[in-house]
């Protein structure tokens, strides 16, 4: 499917906000391709798409997974958020023809996972420093961009992680997975 195509289905099932998140999240997809040498229009795609099922009420989000097959862990079944990133993978698979690795990067973008290819990994970075993020440590993060992308994958896995500790909210394996082999593999 076309790129212009997947923007048109995506903007007529989110909000004007969330909408405006993914263009961002698109537009700062391509910069990171340019300068991690990725294929600009596939990025391009993978960012509009990966919040598609974010505005999915809990119910629905569960009624998904259930009539679509779509196998949860425990920690999904306790943050019923998370499943977005599933359900994303799935509806962009089926609705815009995406292939594995493309679908793969928006079913990592919360959690991360320790087999982030360079799509997962533009996204991940993509989704934490659109121009629509207004996070305090944005400037170090962006230094680490620019550096190494590998660096930054970790610092944004152990913020995530640091959020969930505070919250005293569970943690995903994935990320803890993904972490782990990042820094086994420095």
């Amino acid at each position: 499917m076309k790129l212009e195509e997947i923007q048109k289905y995506v903007k007529e099932h989110l909000s004007e906000k969330r909408y405006y998140h993914s263009m961002c999240v698109m537009e700062r997809s391509e910069e990171l391709a340019i300068k991690y040498g990725a294929d600009i229009e596939r990025v391009k795609k993978i960012g509009i798409a990966h919040d598609i099922a974010k505005e999915m009420t809990e119910q629905e989000k569960l009624e998904y997974v259930n009539k679509n097959n779509i196998k949860i862990d425990e920690t999904e079944k306790e943050n019923v958020g998370l499943l977005h990133a599933k359900i994303g993978k799935d509806i962009a698979k089926k609705q815009f023809g995406f292939p594995d690795y493309m679908g793969q990067a928006i079913e990592n973008h919360t959690t991360g996972n320790k087999n982030m290819d360079i799509y997962s990994k533009i996204l991940f970075i993509a989704d934490r420093t659109s121009k629509d993020r207004n996070f305090e440590d944005i400037k170090e993060l962006n230094k680490l961009v620019d550096e190494n992308i590998n660096e930054a994958v970790l610092y944004i896995l152990d913020k995530k992680i640091e959020l969930q500790i505070k919250k005293k909210a569970t943690i995903h394996i994935n990320g803890i997975m993904a972490r782990n082999y990042l820094l086994k593999n420095k």
